[in-house]
């Protein structure tokens, strides 16, 4: 077919619909996370609420078309072909880049990402045509930029991270204040007021600003203006009567209506706002397209029948909505990018996701002393009033039961929607492309600030968090600008080759991070993964835990073997994945131990001796695993040095070695494999031989080093290995010792009982 427009609309709408799944996948957490983060309602109604504030939003929408078309460049200064590379170049881009951070689980913004790309590859067509121009010169570029409009947008971006941030902080405040953290029995006191003042302004700001950037607002342009008082007098007066009604009859609280309500809201301004970023072009691209035919099918006519308003075009939105709500349903990946804002936000403990930088440890110092000084400035009985709202509840949880439950109460779910929406919604009637995932992200940090989540325990962590997603904002539009550019520049050389290419490495990689997500998200947990304690007396620790030596000693033989082996080898690969198993079983360990508090609180006071059995043999498999860490370590660093290899004595000899522990730790799992711990005796009787092997080695080393000529590197290897085994085996030995000394099969051993 010789019409290459006709099949790059094609590609462009199929790349739409691409370009709305990993979208979508993306923009979820931006209204699911504050109620699936409450846990107040169910996750199949929220699923429907959401559902249908999409749909309703799809068709809000049509204002913030005219982004696309001409809110970053000036359509009558380039041609329809050229037009058409744009619009191409900005949908490949796009969808590459969305999918490269729903497969990291970092939540981007859409509309950022959409907005750079525009410019990028506006800007690059731009200099093209400068550069093939005899009359123009770079500072003619301002003439095919829509400057001033990609400022404001790129301004109100930026300035909604600052404002999101610091209203959702002051309302929380506020709100926790009002509530405190025992929020029940204020909550029925005030409660009915705190719904109708929520339940109004979600309504107000989103169905009523919100229609403004609709073709249907010029039907009750008339009854809205000038009546803005009376609507929310009435609203107000509506939404209390029906709390308290909605609380007499269900006997439950108003915020379960706030935060669907919210939720409803919150899809329905994300789909107002957001569905031009995935949409905007393709619609931009079909009615080019459309002029393009009418006018001749003259690949060097103006553009300029862009600039005009166009009619909205219901029968798209609805596919749209339909794709958006699909995708709602049934992406992997939306789960994996709501989990992000979920744990920054947590008000528990959890498994942190981020590990601290030097920047988080300065702002966690620096506010803290801030902290500090703004105390000792307010009045004592005023601070002491304050800080009683903020006292939490008095329970322990370990981090795993603290995943499971809620991340945040109803308050700070009802506030984050409330604020969110709000500021949402008047962007979109200011027909402003605001980034619903800054807003919303943002918002929820506000409020975890404002709720003190971020403790001492947790803070440079939940810090180091949001500047890491903050980092990926600044890189998705340095990103997008440059890449965009860069494709549209190849593209202009020859659309009939370039392109096919370009599609087809799309595909390539959207199907490589499919299954590299799948296979993340599907993996099950490792077989030799650690569990923890919940028993409460030393017998029923030794029974318990038998099988997390079992696993330690298995995966400690392993990574000994595989250590020695890709020293004897030269095997970099080998060395390295010792180094990364060592590293997964120290995190494990760590975890366990950073669970200690919740299993010595949880003890009752005759069964206190367990949790001293409990903490000697973490203390023992700590000290084997740093044994471990520093013999894999340093024959990795030997290798990757590139220093002469052991000698072949020397490696014979550390082999010897290895095989006589490789029999000791075989034995060892075996008999805390099938609980058999009356053969630790014998084990232990056989540990004399093992430790005469490393000192006999040692000393021949030390007979060698006096006499033969040596490498002082291979020396100093040989000698940190051979120590460290003695390490490792005093520990593993400790450990045996332990054991044998507390084992007593007449005992009946006891468990935790887990609280309600």
């Amino acid at each position: 077919m010789d019409n290459i427009y006709l099949l790059m609309l094609i590609a462009i709408i199929v790349l739409a619909v691409a370009d709305i799944i990993v979208g979508v996948s993306n923009d979820a957490i931006n209204f699911l996370n504050s109620a699936i983060g409450s846990k107040a309602i169910s996750l199949r109604t929220i699923m429907i609420v959401a559902s249908l504030g999409i749909f309703i939003g799809a068709v809000f929408s049509s204002g913030m078309m005219e982004v696309a078309r001409k809110g970053i460049f000036v359509p009558a200064q380039f041609q329809f072909g050229e037009i058409m590379l744009i619009f191409m170049a900005v949908m490949i881009t796009d969808i590459l880049l969305l999918d490269f951070f729903n497969t990291l689980g970092m939540p981007t913004s859409t509309t950022v990402s959409i907005v750079f790309n525009l410019l990028g590859a506006a800007v690059v067509m731009s200099l093209i045509k400068i550069s093939h121009s005899e009359t123009e010169t770079l500072s003619d570029l301002t003439n095919y930029i829509n400057t001033a409009k990609a400022i404001e947008i790129i301004s109100g971006i930026l300035l909604s991270v600052v404002i999101a941030f610091s209203v959702g902080a002051f309302v929380q405040w506020i709100s926790r204040v009002l509530f405190t953290f025992n929020y029940e029995k204020r909550v029925k006191n005030f409660g009915v007021i705190f719904g109708g003042v929520a339940l109004t302004a979600i309504t107000y700001f989103i169905f009523l600003k919100g229609l403004k950037g609709t073709p249907y607002y010029k039907e009750l342009k008339s009854v809205l203006v000038g009546n803005e008082i009376y609507i929310i007098a009435i609203s107000f007066a509506f939404w209390v009567l029906f709390s308290f009604i909605f609380e007499k009859l269900t006997k439950k609280t108003v915020l379960l209506v706030v935060i669907a309500v919210g939720t409803f809201g919150l899809a329905l301004a994300f789909s107002g706002n957001d569905l031009v970023n995935f949409i905007g072009v393709p619609m931009a691209a079909y009615h080019s397209y459309e002029a393009w035919v009418a006018g001749g099918m003259d690949a060097t006519m103006s553009m300029a029948v862009l600039e005009k308003k166009v009619p909205a075009e219901p029968v798209l939105l609805f596919i749209a909505g339909t794709i958006m709500v699909l995708t709602l349903w049934f992406s992997k990946k939306a789960k994996t990018v709501a989990e992000t804002e979920i744990s920054l936000s947590r008000q528990g403990e959890t498994h942190e996701k981020f590990e601290p930088n030097n920047i988080s440890r300065s702002i966690v110092k620096g506010t803290t002393r801030l902290s500090s000084y703004f105390s000792a400035i307010l009045p004592s009985s005023l601070s002491n009033t304050i800080g009683k709202s903020f006292e939490k509840p008095n329970f322990t949880m370990s981090k795993d039961q603290s995943i499971e439950a809620p991340a945040f109460d109803m308050i700070r779910a009802s506030v984050n929607l409330m604020v969110a929406g709000v500021l949402i919604a008047i962007a979109t009637s200011m027909k402003l492309p605001l980034s619903t995932t800054y807003v919303t992200f943002m918002v929820a940090m506000g409020t975890s600030l404002a709720d003190k989540a971020w403790g001492r325990e947790s803070a440079v962590y939940r810090v180091a968090g949001v500047l890491n997603v903050i980092g990926g904002w600044f890189g998705t539009a340095i990103g997008a600008f440059i890449a965009a550019g860069i494709v549209v520049f190849l593209i202009s050389f020859n659309p009939r080759v370039i392109i096919p290419i370009l599609l087809l490495l799309t595909v390539i990689l959207l199907y490589r991070n499919y299954k590299s997500h799948k296979n993340k998200s599907t993996k099950a947990n490792d077989e030799d993964s650690l569990s923890e304690a919940e028993s409460s007396s030393v017998q029923g620790v030794i029974h318990e835990s038998a099988k997390n030596i079992s696993k330690v000693v298995k995966r400690t033989n392993n990574i000994y073997s595989n250590s020695i082996s890709g020293l004897a080898k030269e095997k970099l690969p080998l060395l390295k994945k010792s180094k990364t198993q060592v590293v997964k079983l120290t995190d494990e360990i760590d975890d366990l131990r950073d669970n200690i508090t919740y299993f010595i609180k949880n003890l009752d006071a005759s069964s206190l001796e367990a949790s001293g059995f409990y903490i000697n043999i973490l203390g023992h498999i700590q000290d084997m695993s740093q044994s471990l860490e520093y013999i894999s370590k340093i024959s990795y660093k030997h290798i990757n040095n590139n220093h002469k290899n052991l000698k072949s004595t020397q490696i014979n000899e550390l082999l010897e070695v290895d095989g006589k522990l490789e029999i000791l730790f075989k034995n060892i799992e075996k008999a805390f494999k099938s609980e058999s711990f009356e053969e630790i005796g014998v084990i232990l009787n056989d540990k004399n031989a093992v430790y005469e092997l490393v000192n006999e080695k040692i000393a021949k080393q030390i007979e060698r080093t006096r006499t033969e000529e040596s490498s002082p590197k291979n020396t100093t290897l040989y000698f940190g290995i051979l120590i460290e085994t003695k390490d490792l085996l005093d520990a593993t030995m400790s450990l045996l010792e332990e054991y044998h000394k507390s084992f007593d099969g007449s005992v009946e051993p006891a468990t935790i009982s887990t609280p309600e």
